[in-house]
């Protein structure tokens, strides 16, 4: 089994529904989600005047490989609604790996860690609650230490499972 960390999030409909229904998928098709984060709401990075995310962090145990696993992500995102037309745009669901075990990985579909983790306070701040002590192999720091160190100074706040 393969030790894989994701991102979701949506922001675009019920965003919380939305984030309910990805675990489904994902354990009906992808494998075993072992630990989740609390839901955080999160600004949208990368373009200003979007509305804010829903954001959880998953831990997954899978048999699929990286690209299988990208193939499976990207059905479960099509099929919740995903229409990929503008880069950080509005979408109803995304699923980003993060890790996946210790491997390193440099290829045209899929990079691995990902490759702005470290600059996106949304990713670490619910990462580090489900993975505080995992360490990145290429920086040789922890998901905790590349928190401490973010820059990032959009807000991520714990929000509700429900829609305000």
């Amino acid at each position: 089994m393969h030790s894989v960390f994701l991102l979701t999030g949506s922001n675009l409909g019920d965003r919380a529904t939305q984030l309910s229904a990805c675990i489904a998928a994902l354990q009906n098709r992808a494998g075993t989600v072992t630990a989740s984060s609390q839901v955080y709401e999160t600004e949208a990075w990368g373009k200003e005047g979007l509305p804010p995310h829903l954001n959880q962090a998953l831990h997954l145990s899978t048999t699929l490989s990286p690209l299988e696993l990208l193939t499976v992500i990207h059905d479960i995102e099509h099929g919740l609604g995903r229409v990929r037309q503008e880069k950080w745009g509005v979408r109803a669901m995304d699923i980003d790996i993060i890790y996946y075990d210790d491997m390193v990985l440099n290829l045209p579909a899929l990079t691995i860690p990902h490759p702005l983790m470290q600059e996106r306070r949304f990713v670490l701040q619910p990462l580090t609650e489900i993975a505080a002590a995992y360490l990145h192999p290429v920086f040789r720091k922890t998901t905790a230490e590349l928190l401490s160190s973010c820059a990032d100074p959009l807000a991520v706040m714990p929000g509700n499972a429900g829609e305000r």
